[in-house]
């Protein structure tokens, strides 16, 4: 299944909000550097959906805000 992804790097907390039909909002702690926020997020997405990280992919935006996954 693919979904839409907004994240927001820097937060307090970490959470998965479920904002419509495959959109999501990912808030997560790690920094937007050197991929740590994606990797984040995959392993936010992950504990969520109760799949392991590896069943998380990044298809598109590896770069910007607004991403694309793929849940395997």
């Amino acid at each position: 299944m693919k979904i839409n992804v907004t994240v927001k790097p820097n937060a307090k907390q970490e959470r998965v909000e479920k904002t419509g039909e495959g959109k999501f909002t990912v808030r997560v702690k790690a920094k937007p550097q050197e991929g740590k926020a994606n990797e984040a997020v995959a392993k936010a997405l992950a504990e969520y959906f109760g799949v392991a990280k590896s069943r998380v992919v990044l298809l598109h935006g590896q770069a910007s805000k607004h991403k694309v996954f793929e849940v395997l």
